[in-house]
């Protein structure tokens, strides 16, 4: 797959969308006598609005922990993470703060779907918009113009995606986050279970959102892929502990 070099971030707010300052990360291995693993020490980077900023580094320097950190799935220990609008620390709100700014301010596309067996396809997409207070109709419609950009047949949305196969599983992931217009948009591997049709589909979308002004921070290993959105990379070992430093 061929793709165009990303253009630069237009002109942007003075504030960023994220920033991320002196974030340290610590996991506790329970299962091995509560043993502590440090991972990242003094995390600092920004998103800003137009921005895609992509998470470099070999599996396990901690990119998906850092997103889950963003997304307010993991605490940190100490450290930063403002979400603008509407200017709230993630790594210090509390639980009700967190669920708000999920569903006001940030998108998220994991790696792996995760929804209630028997809810349709086209349920499954509409739903951010309808917890945003879409009507009904216009949530269905946005969220049908998605899958059919995706590649998901119309005799399909009425199934729970439970029963899809890997791929479509992953495109209909890609469009429930994508489905609305908020200011920070998470991807981890959004195109990893693609074929090459959808991966230049989901390269396109992120395009379109970056054009929008939304700011993304995502994970691709396909390089074609991180060249052709992100217009910068942040180097995740860069902020690994030193060599028998305590956690």
């Amino acid at each position: 797959m061929t793709l165009p070099t990303t253009p630069t971030a237009p002109n942007t707010p003075t504030a960023p969308i994220l920033a991320v300052t002196g974030v340290d990360k610590t996991f506790t291995m329970h299962l091995q006598g509560g043993q502590r693993l440090a991972v990242l020490r003094g995390l600092t980077f920004e998103v800003r609005a137009g921005e895609c900023v992509a998470l470099g580094g070999a599996s396990g320097a901690g990119k998906s922990s850092i997103l889950k950190m963003v997304y307010g799935n993991y605490a940190v220990d100490r450290g930063s993470i403002v979400l603008r609008p509407p200017c709230v620390d993630i790594a210090a709100a509390d639980p009700r703060q967190v669920l708000a700014a999920r569903r006001d301010a940030m998108a998220y596309v994991s790696q792996f779907l995760r929804c209630v067996p028997r809810v349709p396809a086209l349920q499954v997409v509409a739903e951010p918009l309808v917890h945003r207070g879409t009507g009904a109709a216009e949530a269905r419609e946005r969220a049908a113009r998605l899958l059919t950009r995706l590649g998901i047949p119309e005799r399909l949305w009425a199934l729970s995606p439970v029963t899809f196969s890997g791929g479509e599983q992953q495109r209909v992931n890609i469009a429930r986050g994508f489905v609305s217009e908020l200011p920070l948009l998470l991807l981890d591997e959004p195109t990893a279970a693609l074929d090459a049709r959808n991966r230049e589909v989901v390269v396109e979308l992120i395009r379109e959102k970056r054009a929008r002004g939304t700011a993304v921070l995502g994970i691709f290993h396909d390089a074609v892929v991180r060249e052709a959105v992100a217009n910068r990379v942040v180097e995740v070992e860069a902020f690994a502990p030193a060599v028998g430093a305590a956690a």
